[in-house]
């Protein structure tokens, strides 16, 4: 029981990890676009 609670633990530990890495490179998406847009705008208004 002991080997599959540690294995559970690293299953659940990797998809952690691979979760919070996709919701950082949504993040990073996102900030990009506002700043493209941000830029887009500035040059408009000017």
């Amino acid at each position: 029981m002991s080997e599959r609670s540690k294995y559970n633990r690293k299953e659940r530990e990797l998809k952690q990890e691979k979760y919070a890495n996709r919701v950082i490179g949504w993040l990073a998406l996102i900030l990009v676009a506002l700043g493209v847009l941000t830029i887009v705008i500035a040059s408009y208004m000017s």
